[in-house]
Protein backbone atom coordinates (compact mmCIF):
# COMPACT_ATOMS: atom_id res chain seq x y z
CA UNK A 1 0.00 0.00 0.00
CA UNK A 2 1.58 3.40 -0.75
CA UNK A 3 0.09 6.01 1.14
CA UNK A 4 0.15 9.99 0.16
CA UNK A 5 1.19 11.21 3.20
CA UNK A 6 -1.00 14.23 4.39
CA UNK A 7 1.44 17.05 6.02
CA UNK A 8 0.26 20.77 4.46
CA UNK A 9 -3.74 22.10 4.89
CA UNK A 10 -3.14 23.21 1.36
CA UNK A 11 -3.29 19.50 0.44
CA UNK A 12 -6.85 19.84 1.85
CA UNK A 13 -7.95 21.46 -1.77
CA UNK A 14 -6.00 18.98 -3.37
CA UNK A 15 -7.79 16.07 -1.62
CA UNK A 16 -11.23 18.15 -1.89
CA UNK A 17 -10.97 18.11 -6.32
CA UNK A 18 -9.45 14.85 -6.84
CA UNK A 19 -12.10 13.41 -4.82
CA UNK A 20 -14.42 14.35 -7.35
CA UNK A 21 -12.85 12.19 -10.12
CA UNK A 22 -11.66 9.16 -7.88
CA UNK A 23 -12.70 8.75 -3.66
CA UNK A 24 -10.28 9.76 -1.35
CA UNK A 25 -9.26 7.88 1.76
CA UNK A 26 -8.03 9.79 4.63
CA UNK A 27 -6.20 7.23 7.80
CA UNK A 28 -6.00 9.94 11.07
CA UNK A 29 -3.40 8.05 12.99
CA UNK A 30 -1.64 8.37 16.51
CA UNK A 31 1.57 6.91 16.09
CA UNK A 32 1.58 6.26 20.19
CA UNK A 33 -1.70 4.57 20.23
CA UNK A 34 -2.12 1.13 20.24
CA UNK A 35 -5.63 0.85 18.41
CA UNK A 36 -4.25 3.34 15.66
CA UNK A 37 -1.63 0.57 15.08
CA UNK A 38 -3.85 -2.39 15.08
CA UNK A 39 -6.84 -0.13 13.05
CA UNK A 40 -3.21 0.93 10.59
CA UNK A 41 -2.41 -2.50 9.97
CA UNK A 42 -5.65 -4.38 9.01
CA UNK A 43 -6.03 -1.79 6.42
CA UNK A 44 -2.88 -2.59 5.04
CA UNK A 45 -3.29 -6.30 5.25
CA UNK A 46 -6.83 -6.01 3.34
CA UNK A 47 -5.67 -3.42 0.48
CA UNK A 48 -5.62 -4.93 -2.52
CA UNK A 49 -4.54 -3.57 -6.44
CA UNK A 50 -8.44 -2.97 -6.47
CA UNK A 51 -8.82 -0.99 -3.97
CA UNK A 52 -5.79 1.36 -5.80
CA UNK A 53 -8.10 1.63 -8.58
CA UNK A 54 -11.01 2.19 -6.38
CA UNK A 55 -9.62 5.25 -4.30
CA UNK A 56 -6.26 7.02 -3.57
CA UNK A 57 -5.18 6.73 0.04
CA UNK A 58 -3.69 9.78 2.30
CA UNK A 59 -1.62 9.19 6.06
CA UNK A 60 -2.17 12.44 8.45
CA UNK A 61 0.33 11.46 11.49
CA UNK A 62 -2.07 13.46 13.90
CA UNK A 63 1.21 13.67 16.81
CA UNK A 64 3.04 15.81 14.38
CA UNK A 65 0.36 17.46 12.32
CA UNK A 66 -2.72 17.83 14.45
CA UNK A 67 -4.19 21.70 13.31
CA UNK A 68 -4.83 19.35 10.02
CA UNK A 69 -6.84 17.28 11.79
CA UNK A 70 -9.23 19.94 12.65
CA UNK A 71 -8.88 21.51 9.57
CA UNK A 72 -10.29 18.39 7.91
CA UNK A 73 -13.18 17.67 10.51
CA UNK A 74 -14.67 21.06 9.61
CA UNK A 75 -14.37 21.01 6.30
CA UNK A 76 -15.84 17.67 5.72
CA UNK A 77 -17.88 17.95 8.59
CA UNK A 78 -17.01 15.14 10.90
CA UNK A 79 -16.12 14.87 14.67
CA UNK A 80 -12.33 14.46 14.81
CA UNK A 81 -11.34 10.86 16.60
CA UNK A 82 -8.64 8.93 16.49
CA UNK A 83 -7.82 6.77 14.90
CA UNK A 84 -10.11 7.39 12.29
CA UNK A 85 -10.59 6.67 8.33
CA UNK A 86 -12.75 8.97 6.39
CA UNK A 87 -14.05 8.29 2.56
CA UNK A 88 -14.22 11.40 0.65
CA UNK A 89 -16.09 11.55 -2.98
CA UNK A 90 -16.98 14.62 -4.78
CA UNK A 91 -15.82 16.54 -2.22
CA UNK A 92 -18.32 15.12 0.74
CA UNK A 93 -17.28 12.81 3.36
CA UNK A 94 -19.36 9.98 2.69
CA UNK A 95 -18.45 7.32 5.30
CA UNK A 96 -16.35 7.75 8.47
CA UNK A 97 -15.12 5.55 11.03
CA UNK A 98 -13.13 5.35 14.45
CA UNK A 99 -11.18 2.84 16.23
CA UNK A 100 -12.64 -0.26 15.96
CA UNK A 101 -15.01 0.11 13.66
CA UNK A 102 -12.40 0.81 10.62
CA UNK A 103 -12.57 -2.18 8.03
CA UNK A 104 -11.42 -2.31 4.61
CA UNK A 105 -15.01 -4.27 3.65
CA UNK A 106 -16.92 -1.39 5.29
CA UNK A 107 -14.61 1.39 2.85
CA UNK A 108 -15.70 -1.30 -0.12
CA UNK A 109 -19.39 -1.02 0.91
CA UNK A 110 -19.53 2.50 0.94
CA UNK A 111 -17.67 2.35 -2.11
CA UNK A 112 -20.48 1.11 -3.99
CA UNK A 113 -22.54 4.10 -3.67
CA UNK A 114 -20.31 6.12 -5.62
Amino acid sequence: MNWNKLTESAQLDTIIEQSKTLPVLIFKHSTTCSISAMALSRLERKWSETNSQDMTPYYLDLLNFRPISKEIADRVEVEHQSPQVLLIANGKCIYNASHYDIAMSEIENALTLV
